[in-house]
C-alpha cells in the first residue's frame, strides 16, 4: 500500500521547504513535490544568471526570517550560491522532497483524504499545501501572435551584438537589463539595451536600483523608453515576427488619422518582464472558491483578476487544502473574523513565502488540536 502522507506540499520553493522544516519539527509525515531537477527551480528560472539574492523583509513586518538555512545571506550573493545553500541545508537536515514530480491534479477520496496525481504517479495525504508560486505570464496584450517573446533571461551571451528590448517596469525587468547590460559590456558590445515601460514611472526597490546605477556608471549602454506601449504583433517583409511600439500619444491629423512615433524591434530580441500571476485555471478546476475583481472590490489586483479566497491560515474554501507564496501573489481575498472578506496585500517574496509556509502548517496543527477537542 503506498504511504499516505499528513501533509502533501506541492512545490520546492522557499514556502514549500518552510512547511517541511515546520512539519517535520511537529512530528508530521510529509513529502515536497517538486516539478524541477533541483530545489528552487522557480527561482532559478527566474532569476537572471549571476542575479544577487536579496534577504529583504516587507516594511511592515519586524520578526527576523524564522529559519537560517534557507535565509538568504546579508552580503547578497548570487543565486547560484543561494541554491547550493539550500540545497545543502536539504542535504543536512534530511528534507524529503521528490523531484521531477510534476503537479497533474487532485482527487478527494473522503474526508480529509487527497490523491494527488504527477506525470509519474500517485501521492496520498490528509492535507495538501499548494506552494507553486506564480508563474503564468501575464499578457503582453497586443494584436497579433507574440509567442516568440521571451519572459525571462536564460543565455544572456546570446543578445550580444543585438539590440534588445526588455518591457516592464519592475524590478524583474531592472534586473534583466543590467544582466544583458553587463554581459554586453564586458564583450565590448556597444548595442544598446532598451528598457520600455507602458508608464512614465519605474518602479524598483533600492537594492535593484543600486545594482542598476552600478552598471550605468560602469558603461552600460542603457536606454529608457518611457510611456513605452506594445501596439501590435506584425511579420516583415523578410518574414520575421516584429514587435512594434510607440512612445507618443496619437496625434490627430485629418479624418481622426492617429500619428505615432515608434520603435519595431524582432520578437525574438524582446523579453517581456510584465509579471506573472496565480495559477487560477488551476484553483477553478479544484472548485476553490475565487473573487472576481470588479469596480471597489479590489485595489491592488487588476480589474477581472480572480482572487483566491483564504482563511487566516491560508486555507481555501475546501478543509485540508491550503495555498501559500507567489501563487496568491499580489493579493488574495481573506475571511474576516466577523465573517466578511477583504483584499489582502501579498508581497511575492521569500521572506513572505517562508512564513506562510510555517502559518499553513500551523493551521493544519491547530486544526487537529480542534478536531481533537471535539
Amino acid at each position: 500500500m503506498s504511504q499516505r502522507y499528513d501533509i502533501i506540499i506541492i512545490g520546492g520553493g522557499p514556502g514549500g521547504i518552510a512547511a517541511a522544516v515546520k512539519a517535520k519539527e511537529a512530528g508530521k509525515s510529509y513529502v515536497i513535490l517538486e516539478k524541477g531537477r533541483r530545489v528552487l527551480q522557480g527561482i532559478i528560472d527566474s532569476y537572471p544568471k549571476g542575479k544577487k539574492v536579496y534577504p529583504t523583509i516587507p516594511r511592515n513586518e519586524e520578526k527576523p526570517f524564522p529559519i537560517p538555512g534557507i535565509t538568504p545571506p546579508k552580503e547578497k550573493i548570487p543565486v547560484e550560491a543561494y541554491v547550493d545553500q539550500v540545497e545543502e541545508f536539504l542535504k543536512n537536515d534530511a528534507i524529503e522532497i521528490q523531484l521531477d514530480e510534476e503537479y497533474m491534479d487532485l482527487e478527494e477520496e473522503g474526508p480529509r483524504s487527497y490523491r494527488i496525481k504527477t506525470r509519474k504517479g500517485f501521492f496520498y495525504g490528509r492535507n495538501v499545501i499548494f506552494a507553486f508560486g506564480s508563474n503564468v505570464p501575464n499578457d503582453l496584450g497586443i494584436y497579433g501572435e507574440a509567442k516568440t517573446v521571451r519572459r525571462n533571461l536564460e543565455t544572456p551571451e546570446e543578445y550580444i551584438n543585438v539590440s534588445t528590448l526588455v518591457i516592464g517596469g519592475g524590478n524583474a525587468a531592472a534586473d534583466v537589463v543590467a544582466a544583458l547590460s553587463k554581459v554586453k559590456r564586458e564583450a565590448g558590445d556597444h548595442t544598446p539595451v532598451y528598457w520600455g515601460h507602458i508608464k512614465e514611472r519605474f518602479e524598483i526597490n533600492k537594492d535593484t536600483a543600486r545594482d542598476l546605477g552600478e552598471e550605468i556608471l560602469l558603461g552600460g549602454q542603457i536606454r529608457i523608453l518611457q510611456g513605452a506601449i506594445p501596439k501590435i504583433g506584425e511579420v516583415d517583409s523578410e518574414g520575421i515576427d516584429r514587435l512594434y511600439i510607440h512612445q507618443s500619444p496619437g496625434l490627430y491629423g485629418r479624418d481622426d488619422v492617429f500619428m505615432y512615433q515608434g520603435m519595431s524591434f524582432p520578437m525574438k530580441n524582446v523579453i517581456a518582464c510584465i509579471g506573472t500571476h496565480g495559477p487560477s485555471a488551476i484553483f477553478n478546476n479544484l472548485h476553490l472558491q475565487q473573487i472576481t475583481c470588479t469596480g471597489d472590490i479590489c485595489k491592488i489586483a487588476r480589474e477581472g483578476e480572480q482572487l483566491l479566497l483564504l482563511s487566516s491560515s491560508l486555507q481555501t474554501s475546501r478543509r485540508g487544502i491550503y495555498a501559500i507564496g507567489g501563487s496568491i501573489s499580489p493579493s488574495h481575498m481573506e475571511i474576516l473574523p466577523d465573517g466578511t472578506i477583504k483584499e489582502k496585500k501579498h508581497s511575492n517574496l521569500i521572506y513572505t513565502a517562508i512564513i506562510d509556509g510555517i502559518m499553513a502548517v500551523e493551521g493544519i496543527l491547530n486544526s487537529e488540536e480542534q478536531a481533537k477537542l471535539k
